[in-house]
Formats: C-alpha cells, structure tokens, sequence
C-alpha cells in the first residue's frame, strides 16, 4: 500500500461514524473507509461493493466478505471472498488511479469496513 497517500490508515482501529451509502442505504461504511475513499478518490470503490449487496446473489448471500482490489499500472481487479479464500465475484477495472498494490475491504452486515476496524 502507498505509505505517503495512506499514511494515517493505521490509526482506523475501530470507527465513531458510520455513514450510510447513498446508492443502497442498507449498506454503511465505517471512518476507515471513508478515508480510503477520500484519500484515493475511490467512492467509486465503496459503490462497487455496496452495488454487488444489491445486484450480485452470490454476494449478498455471504454474511462476511474479504474484497480485494489488485492494482497494476491503471488497471486492477477487484474480488470478493468468502473469507475462506473462495472467490465468489469478480470484475475487471479497465481504469483506476487508485495507488498500487491496491487494498483489502471488508463487509459484514452491511458494513464496509478496514480490516483492522473490525
């Protein structure tokens, strides 16, 4: 992860807000992630996961998911996982300038969140 952009994200160990998604309100997103998305300029990151709640069955049907998003150049991949591993959507981002390696999300009930606010 970019040390200089994300220099602040350890200090996310737990969240005082949560902010409600404007494209599907049963999904929230923690302080951590907001930051990630203000930081990177990624809201775009926290629609794809609060969409795929709403549109993506394999998704919506697992109560925690690891999202990983594999940055390389201007382009990345972003996955959901079981949280065994088991990958159960996929997309390509044909563009991003979201800074490499890229970064792991997770969301459990509805909830968008860093890993280590969990």
């Amino acid at each position: 992860m970019n040390a200089e952009i994300f220099k602040e994200i350890g200090h996310y160990t737990g969240t005082e807000h949560w902010y409600r998604h404007p494209l599907n309100s049963q999904v929230t997103y923690t302080d951590g992630a907001k930051y990630v998305a203000d930081t990177a300029g990624a809201y775009w990151l926290l629609d794809e996961i609060a969409l795929a709640q709403r549109f993506e069955p394999k998704v919506s049907g697992e109560p925690f998911q690891c999202w990983k998003l594999a940055v390389s150049g201007s382009t990345a991949v972003l996955t959901c996982e079981d949280g065994n591993g088991t990958v159960v959507h996929s997309k390509d981002i044909a563009f991003t300038d979201f800074p490499e390696p890229g970064i792991t999300l997770w969301c459990t009930d509805r909830v968008i969140l860093l890993p280590q606010e969990y």
